[in-house]
């Protein structure tokens, strides 16, 4: 159609699109330039007509400062409407007051592209129209020029510019790659967004099976998790439980709950603007109580709390920007019943697109600050603490014996040595009267012990059993049952050493080395079998044993 057909001029200066509507037959869109030219060619007219009233006889209705600048003059004015209708550059009316600029995205064709305004995005997502008679979305593309779309947006209003004409482009279709490309501060004319997409093979589930993975669940806030074994808490932000699903599937559900048009809530703020932390910040002065999380606030910006390393006598804190600039030094952040001051360093931290990090299909390479559950990892993933410091989880291995009777079998795996118990492992650190609830050995203990087990200690008759609920370098700790021995007495580890109570028992320790391990199952009782006994070995991908059943009846 011809803009002349989609526009009128009112007589106080309203200048409308009065064309078919986004999608519909006929829809029209014009370049800035095109529409200046429109403007200038109505306004050398002897007199208006029709409902273009607009002729010599009035004052100039517009002004071209390049092709792709164009200023209105009073009284003339497009509203939202119009401005949709227009694209390749800029408009400028009310002397300033308000001001679309621009925007070109360079990528793939179809793709949805997200624009988040001053913290939340911008419900009008006209750009993303699939064009009449054709099967792809975006307006105004030139896909010989690699250009998915082209529009304009509201970036001045009254007379105040939005969130500092800042912009932020995202793209989260589930199913694709994940991005995000800023505009920090639009200028005159066309701004350029660079968003694309690809499949994510990593990410092929159907979005009903993952809407269903609701029992995947985070502990928000600051948060002490030993990820690397050493016995030495690091902190994250998160620690999130992926339940029973693979480590993969955690991932498909991170996208899902960021996802575009999600319904869910990250850390207080729609899914859909979450992005992680931002900024690392240093502060001072902390008075109040901080809530993790929560909006905070200073003279040029809003943010949301993710983690604070004291929420009442805090030294750092890690957010999200949400719209604004970041505090600089000495600035006074807020939150609702709380503050703090900038204590000279602010940093501003890489985001990851999505917000989980990457998925190689088996493991999870995090991004900044995201915790996991310990027992959901395993030593091919890679996480990064509040530090930006890598962690890698041990090699967590099981060694299982299978063919049990529950409530029947009695179940004993120890170390092995020339086909028996290696009763000398280690040693009674000095004489113990009994009933201790530490226990210390003079060897290291071996770093592929349980966390928590039990242990065997000779009593000067037999091996007593003992439990554990920790250990580090030479000492067991939470003990209950430790009998009296003598310095020296010998000690090792039971590694499982239980009744039965199922088909089957384990245990799970750290890789170091391969262990040679002894295993007897015995049941004298309802469906007696001859002591079962054999060995085997815990190796990097673990171990196993069956129990061989041959009746003593």
């Amino acid at each position: 159609m011809a803009i002349a057909t989609d526009f009128s001029v009112a007589a106080n200066g309203d200048v409308r699109y009065t064309g078919a509507a986004h999608g519909a037959d006929g829809a029209g869109y014009y370049t800035v330039i095109e529409f200046h030219r429109w403007l200038q060619d109505l306004a050398d007219d002897a007199s208006s007509s029709g409902d273009d009233l607009l002729d010599i006889t009035d004052d100039t209705p517009s002004e071209r400062s390049t092709d792709n600048i164009i200023t209105l003059y009073s009284p003339y004015n497009i509203d939202q409407e119009a401005s949709e209708h227009l694209y390749d550059g800029s408009i400028i009316q009310g002397g300033g007051t308000d001001i679309w600029d621009g925007i070109v995205n360079f990528g793939a064709e179809g793709i949805h592209i997200a624009v988040m305004q001053n913290g939340s995005i911008v419900a009008n997502d006209f750009w993303n129209t699939v064009p009449y008679g054709e099967s792809t979305k975006g307006l105004n593309r030139d896909v010989g020029a690699g250009i998915s779309h082209r529009f304009m947006i509201k970036v001045r209003t009254s007379g105040s510019d939005i969130d500092g004409r800042r912009l932020l482009g995202m793209n989260r279709e589930f199913g694709y790659t994940y991005g995000e490309f800023p505009i920090n501060g639009t200028s005159r004319g066309n701004n350029v967004l660079a968003l694309t997409h690809a499949d994510d093979l990593n990410n092929t589930t159907v979005t009903g099976t993952v809407a269903g993975w609701t029992t995947i669940d985070n502990v928000e806030g600051y948060q002490g998790i030993d990820i690397d074994g050493n016995l030495t808490d690091e902190y994250y932000y998160s620690q999130w439980d992926k339940d029973t699903y693979t480590i993969n599937q955690f991932y498909e559900r991170m996208k899902w709950i960021s996802r575009r048009g999600t319904g869910d809530t990250i850390y207080g703020i729609d899914g859909d603007v979450f992005r992680g932390i931002t900024h690392e910040i240093v502060i001072d002065n902390p008075s109040g109580t901080f809530s993790e999380p929560e909006e905070l606030s200073w003279p040029t910006g809003t943010g949301q709390l993710l983690a604070i390393d004291s929420t009442t006598a805090g030294t750092k804190l890690w957010m999200q920007l949400l719209s604004g600039v970041a505090p600089t030094n000495d600035v006074t952040i807020s939150g609702a019943s709380a503050s703090a001051q900038v204590n000279v360093t602010v940093t501003e931290r890489t985001v990851s697109k999505p917000f989980v990090g990457a998925s190689t299909g088996s493991a999870i390479i995090g991004s900044y600050g995201l915790g996991i559950e310990p027992s959901d990892l395993t030593s091919a993933d890679k996480l990064f603490d509040l530090t930006n410091t890598q962690r890698v989880p041990p090699n967590n291995v099981t060694f299982t014996v299978y063919g049990l009777i529950s409530g029947e079998d009695r179940v004993l795996v120890g170390p092995e040595s020339g086909g028996d118990i290696l009763e000398t492992q280690l040693s009674a650190s000095g004489a113990y009267a009994g009933a201790e609830t530490t226990f210390i050995v003079q060897e290291a203990i071996p770093g592929d012990t349980p966390t928590a087990g039990t242990i065997r200690i000779w009593n000067g008759d037999t091996y007593s059993r003992v439990t554990y609920t920790g250990w580090a370098t030479s000492s067991f700790t939470g003990c209950t049952g430790v009998p009296a021995c003598s310095n020296g007495a010998d000690v090792w580890i039971s590694y499982i050493d239980k009744l039965a109570d199922s088909t089957s028992a384990s245990f799970t320790g750290v890789y170091q080395s391969d262990r040679s391990l002894f295993i007897r199952v015995r049941d004298g009782g309802g469906t007696p079998i001859k002591t079962f006994e054999t060995t085997g070995s815990l190796g990097s991908s673990g171990g196993s044993a069956t129990a061989i059943r041959t009746s003593d009846a």
